[in-house]
């Protein structure tokens, strides 16, 4: 089934006739202006151009916990593309169209069963598409370097905001917008059902949109519900009245991207990969880990080394914790690959669990980064095949949504993936991207999500968010900001 527009604006010429890269102000727009300065100028509804075959895709105990967290918005920054705008929003509709029919998990609806399992029904309903404009904004309005991200206006370039998974029952699964800026810069943003898909498949969906629209071929997915095998848990809501997410939407939080070029990095894993003599026994226990392969961990990574670093900054700024606080590093885990036998790379659905890391502040702050990191180490070493299916065994016997948050104040959850295809495979068909953002879905106390450098070098971008006073406080730390600089495409 072909595209389809849902009539809710006249197009008028002034309207459609948008030509970069200096943008005119739409004669006719949907909402009233933001205050972020950006406006909603149509919407359309796309339906896949084929039909689905797949029927319904049950949630598996990887999926169902994740229907009180928000969708997933991430998004793209991209240079002007050479095309009137009419032609921008047709290509990327009909391409998009295209997309679903490969993907149609995105375009079906979340139902419950009699029997309270809940499904994906692969019905074809179909996502929103949004066309926005900012006329009176520019990307350097949006990437500030040394900057906070100008939350007001990012949360403005995604749709469904702050929209819980189980109200896949009745939304769409997927929404799409994107936002012209004045200066010609485009912004695409996805905001996909948490419950539908993690991060591994929201970007395989990504790349495979940018790929047909680019004239290429997509890698397929995988909805083979071949995760644990059948599974009788069930989460119920009496009703029919879903769950909140688990924290405080209100919290007043900054959020920063810091980048780590892969110089700052390789320093980072040379230092927590080094023993040195005159330090503690657990530094000795570390020296070990990294130099005898026979040992759990084997070598400390480079994104365990620099994790260990923010641990031990972050906790550092966190003044209120006692000495005897317990901290906690959680970190998402891919569990594709650890699965024995391993699952499909394509795998389209949510196999994340989350490895947790614990120790006292008093010890972060009498040991070292090689000590940190080698605790991060063993507990990503341990997390194998036995684990997975022991966490996976432990929520069947007591379902729950996934308690996101931080209630203690003395938490750090990463999120995403320094690893996943972010710039890699996402050039639509007129140039790379030039920056990842995210929007307000998911956002706390001590969350933060890993990007890979767009220079695709090693380097990693870290987004933060913290209270203001403890952002203020990490940033005022010269152990920590030694090792952030500004991304080369920026200066």
């Amino acid at each position: 089934m072909a595209a389809q527009t849902m009539t809710m604006v006249d197009a008028s010429p002034a309207a459609s006739a948008i030509i970069m890269p200096k943008l005119q102000a739409a004669a006719s727009c949907l909402d009233a202006p933001a205050s972020s300065g950006i406006t909603v100028v149509s919407r359309q509804h796309v339906r896949p151009d084929a039909a689905s075959t797949i029927g319904d895709l049950t949630l598996s105990v990887s999926d169902l916990p994740m229907l009180s967290c928000h969708y997933i918005q991430k998004g793209l920054f991209f240079p002007a593309p050479d095309l009137p705008m009419s032609s921008l929003v047709s290509l990327l509709v009909s391409s998009l169209s295209r997309t679903l029919a490969v993907v149609p998990a995105l375009a079906g609806r979340l139902v419950t069963l009699p029997d309270d399992r809940i499904v994906v029904r692969c019905n074809d309903a179909g996502v929103e598409f949004h066309h926005a404009v900012a006329p009176g904004l520019s990307l350097d309005d949006f990437l500030v370097p040394g900057a906070d991200v100008p939350v007001r206006l990012t949360k403005d370039l995604f749709p469904m905001d702050r929209t819980v998974s189980y109200d896949g029952h009745r939304r769409t699964l997927a929404s799409f917008q994107v936002t012209v800026l004045g200066d010609g810069a485009v912004f695409i943003g996805i905001v996909a059902n948490h419950a539908v898909v993690d991060g591994t498949s929201f970007w395989h969906f990504f790349n495979a949109w940018a790929a047909i629209c680019r004239g290429a071929s997509p890698k397929m997915p995988d909805f083979r519900r071949n995760f644990f095998g059948e599974s009788t848990a069930v989460l119920q809501f009496p009703g029919g009245v879903g769950p909140k997410v688990t924290f405080d939407v209100d919290a007043p939080l900054r959020e920063r991207v810091f980048h780590f070029s892969a110089d700052a990095i390789r320093e980072l894993k040379s230092i927590a990969n080094r023993f040195s003599p005159g330090a503690d026994q657990n530094a000795e226990v570390c020296g070990k880990m990294a130099h005898d392969p026979k040992t759990r961990g084997g070598e400390i990574s480079s994104f365990q080394s620099l994790c260990a670093q923010i641990w031990l900054s972050v906790t550092r700024a966190r003044k209120r914790l006692a000495p005897d606080a317990a901290t906690t590093f959680r970190m998402a885990v891919n569990c594709r690959h650890r699965l024995r036998p391993a699952i499909s790379p394509a795998y389209f659905g949510n196999a994340i669990q989350s490895a947790a890391t614990t120790a006292t502040v008093s010890d972060l702050a009498r040991n070292d980064l090689c000590w940190a990191a080698s605790k991060l180490n063993a507990s990503l070493a341990a997390y194998g095949d036995g684990a997975i299916r022991r966490a996976a065994a432990a929520w069947q016997a007591a379902p729950r949504c996934f308690p996101l948050g931080n209630p203690d104040g003395s938490v750090i959850t990463m999120g995403s993936s320094n690893r996943f295809p972010m710039y890699e495979g996402n050039d639509f068909g007129w140039g790379r991207p030039l920056a990842v953002r995210s929007g307000r879905a998911n956002k706390f106390d001590g969350k933060m999500s890993a990007f890979p450098g767009r220079a695709g070098d090693g380097s990693v971008d870290i987004e933060v968010c913290l209270p203001p006073e403890t952002m203020a406080a990490l940033l005022r730390d010269a152990e920590f900001m030694q090792y952030v600089s500004c991304p080369s495409h920026l200066l």
